[in-house]
């Protein structure tokens, strides 16, 4: 075996594991598109409406789902676009604050608060980020969800990272 030996191999497991994460990834946004027409229900300990602003506030405990889509938090306030000629007033964005948790069939993500903007499929959490896909696990303190096209990112890691964002990624484990 000779010096060069080690780094081949570590390159080609760099190229596997890359390989792996990119087909991964294919089949997971392949999979994550959602239904961002269906109607939104949401539950609270109570809520306040104010009319002239446009607003709904949720608070205790609120939990909102759309389809697949599960958005809970302490506090959620709803903020409803300008009525048509039939008068109903659509939701455009949902503001979420405080123990904010994310979740479909095949993710969750957690932050310290989040914004969904319903009228372009987004949904972005802040704070202290985390995002999971079955073993995989994503940490920063941004992360955008297109919730249309699948696709996602994370942006700045913890001040103990050094900023940067930080994966855990499992491989898939095959029996032989």
């Amino acid at each position: 075996m000779n010096a060069r030996t080690p780094r081949r191999l570590g390159f080609g497991a760099l190229v596997g594991i890359t390989l792996a994460l990119a087909s991964a990834t294919q089949a997971q946004e392949g999979a994550a598109r959602l239904d961002t027409t269906e109607p939104i229900e949401i539950v609270a300990d109570a809520l306040e409406v104010n009319q002239e602003q446009k607003l709904a506030i949720f608070t205790g405990n609120v939990a909102a789902t759309q389809g697949q889509i599960l958005l809970n938090a302490d506090r959620v306030v709803v903020h409803y676009a300008a009525g048509g000629g039939d008068g109903i007033q659509a939701i455009s964005t949902i503001d979420a604050e405080g123990n904010v948790f994310f979740s479909t069939n095949f993710e969750t993500a957690q932050g310290d608060a989040g914004l969904y903007d319903v009228e372009n499929g987004m949904i972005m959490l802040t704070g202290d980020v985390v995002l999971t896909r079955g073993d995989n696990v994503l940490r920063g303190t941004r992360l955008v969800l297109n919730l249309l096209d699948g696709t996602s990112r994370v942006d700045g890691g913890a001040a103990e990272d050094g900023g940067r964002v930080r994966g855990v990624f499992a491989p898939n484990n095959r029996a032989n």
